[in-house]
């Protein structure tokens, strides 16, 4: 089976690696060069890891790296492949481009996948050709590492599509939980509105930031708190999934938190711009309560 994984980022990288890592030839595919480089640099970090703790030998990190072709072009890449996972940036309209794209370069048997954590998968069918082999394959962060997978069936999605993706999800050593596409599916229709709560906590001045995760740590036994994890999942990606469901729902407990809207705007994003409700200028492991919360 060929693999297609389109976007290098954090979630695109982690899907190619698990592929590659389960036998699976794939191509990484991403406008920018660049972020080809830093993808694979990423992996082959990842899978040093892998080899500290033994659970694979530097032979089979050669194999693993060797599984996985980078490329630039959608139309060059994509023609032969058996499924293609998007994973782009979290934007509508840049998905339903990329679909239509695939729709019109890949085979007609080729399955399409989307790792949206949000956006209706029945919309990103809507322009293709091929609805039926339109799916939500939502894999968790770190992807190489979570066991979850989260199967959406689109409005037209049939039973042997979905059935293949779970088998495929299993073949990868993940666990499938098919769900059916309605606003944030399943893990961030419950998510976020918990994040999303913590924040306004934080906002009404209830209670501090390493208080409220502390809470939810060790009285709810989470490995992390809510802020942290919200610094984990990217600000930004929090508040779009938080209005795809406002809007999906036209509910107000959907609504983005005006704090989480301002930090948003002022492009304090969490790890990725390096602080977030926390300030990781020492790195994730030595994160502090970033100054503006003290």
């Amino acid at each position: 089976m060929k693999i297609s994984v389109i976007g290098a980022g954090t979630m695109g990288n982690g899907i190619a690696h698990t592929f590659a890592q389960s036998g699976y030839n794939v191509n990484l595919i991403d406008v920018s060069e660049k972020a080809l480089e830093k993808a694979m640099q990423t992996i082959a970090k990842n899978l040093d890891r892998q080899i500290k703790k033994e659970l694979i030998t530097e032979a089979d990190k050669q194999t693993f790296l060797s599984n996985i072709k980078t490329n630039t072009s959608i139309a060059d890449a994509c023609p032969n492949s058996d499924l293609v996972v998007e994973a782009a940036t979290e934007n509508t309209e840049l998905k339903l481009k990329i679909f239509k794209q695939l729709d019109e370069v890949c085979k007609p048997d080729c399955i399409l996948a989307s790792n949206t954590s949000s956006i209706s998968i029945t919309k990103i069918a809507s322009v293709t050709n091929r609805a039926d082999k339109v799916i939500g394959m939502h894999f968790m962060n770190p992807v190489p590492v979570m066991k979850l997978v989260e199967i959406i069936r689109g409005y037209s999605t049939s039973n042997i599509t979905t059935e293949t993706i779970t088998d495929l999800s299993k073949k990868l050593n993940k666990i499938p939980v098919e769900v059916n596409d309605y606003p944030g599916f399943i893990a961030n229709r419950i998510l976020m509105p918990m994040i999303n709560e913590a924040i306004y906590a934080l906002y009404e001045g209830v209670s501090g930031v390493q208080e409220i995760d502390s809470i939810m740590k060790l009285g709810m036994a989470h490995p992390m708190g809510p802020l942290q994890l919200a610094d984990f999942i990217g600000l930004d990606v929090c508040l779009s999934i938080l209005k795809v469901l406002h809007d999906g729902f036209g509910n107000p407990k959907y609504a983005p938190c005006p704090l989480l809207v301002n930090m948003v705007t002022a492009k304090n994003l969490g790890i990725k711009s390096g602080t977030g409700f926390y300030d990781y200028s020492d790195g994730f492991k030595n994160a502090k309560v970033a100054s503006s919360f003290l």
